[in-house]
């Protein structure tokens, strides 16, 4: 490559790598600095140290918030079937499939906003749920379900919000490693006498195992960063139950303005992450190698 067409490649990037550098590496950085320091806003970060860190190991909201971020790794294994049964089933030459599909991929376009207000109409004690199984006879009248009142209840009904959302948008990707499979060689098995189950287990499954583990990452780091759904449905509540570690950190920084402490709630989150992604690195595309 000629110094020119050294200059040009650069010039072109420098747009991006200083957008870049001003809304993700400065931020990353000062962020990292802020964890070990008290910071209000107001007055000059003070250094503490890991005085934030000891606090957060001492806190037994945060080691909730944490429990419940891990627990809504729940959604992942469920959204990544439910993906690519849909998947398998709209990836068919059938009359209005493409509406078919349109339809599920709907609730991912759709605002978190939008679908916290109907989601949290659809858990009221006098919302369709309960109207439903009170029709059924399953939960009689004065007995309402309190899908976000009850603390044992809250977080999975705000994880089913989370699966509903994104199913779509899994669907979709599946759909592309389906169709990015070569037909030939499902023909040749068909030849070969392999059934609908074996060419699905034996073709199917091991070709799409890039895919896999690109949707299985993306949904781990997704579900332990979970935030919208909480802060527009229930805002921790009831009793902490849906308190994630996101959601305490930005509980800490921009309502209780200790910017220090929500910092290192952050940081101790990345870690998290950093963890869950080796692991997805690890359990499934040594598996594919």
């Amino acid at each position: 490559m000629t110094p020119t067409s050294t200059r040009n490649a650069w010039l072109f990037l420098s747009p991006a790598l200083l957008l870049m550098g001003v809304f993700t590496f400065w931020p990353l950085l000062f962020g990292s600095y802020v964890a070990f320091t008290r910071y209000d806003l107001v007055s000059p970060p003070q250094w503490v140290g890991l005085d934030n860190f000891r606090y957060l190991l001492d806190d037994p909201v945060f080691i909730q918030a944490l429990g419940n971020s891990l627990r809504y790794l729940l959604v992942v294994p469920a959204i990544q079937l439910a993906g690519i049964a849909l998947a398998v089933l709209v990836n068919r030459a059938l009359p209005g499939i493409k509406w078919f599909r349109a339809a599920f991929y709907l609730p991912v376009i759709t605002t978190v906003s939008v679908v916290g207000i109907m989601w949290n109409w659809m858990y009221a004690d006098y919302g369709v749920l309960n109207g439903a199984l009170h029709w059924l006879g399953w939960v009689k009248q004065e007995h309402d379900v309190g899908f976000l009142s009850d603390e044992d209840l809250a977080l999975y009904s705000v994880m089913f919000v989370t699966f509903w959302r994104g199913i779509g948008y899994y669907m979709v990707l599946y759909l592309a490693g389906l169709q990015a499979i070569p037909a030939e060689m499902q023909e040749a098995a068909r030849l070969d006498g392999a059934n609908a189950w074996q060419r699905f287990w034996r073709i199917t499954l091991p070709m799409l195992k890039p895919t896999i583990l690109f949707c299985s990452l993306i949904s781990t780091l997704d579900a332990i960063k979970a935030f919208e759904e909480v802060l527009v449905m229930t805002r921790g509540a009831p009793m902490n139950s849906t308190y994630t570690a996101l959601y305490y950190a930005f509980h800490q920084g921009f309502n209780q303005l200790d910017f220090g402490r929500g910092s290192a709630a952050g940081l101790v989150l990345t870690l998290v992450c950093l963890l869950l992604a080796w692991l997805n690195f690890k359990l499934i595309r040594a598996d594919h190698r």
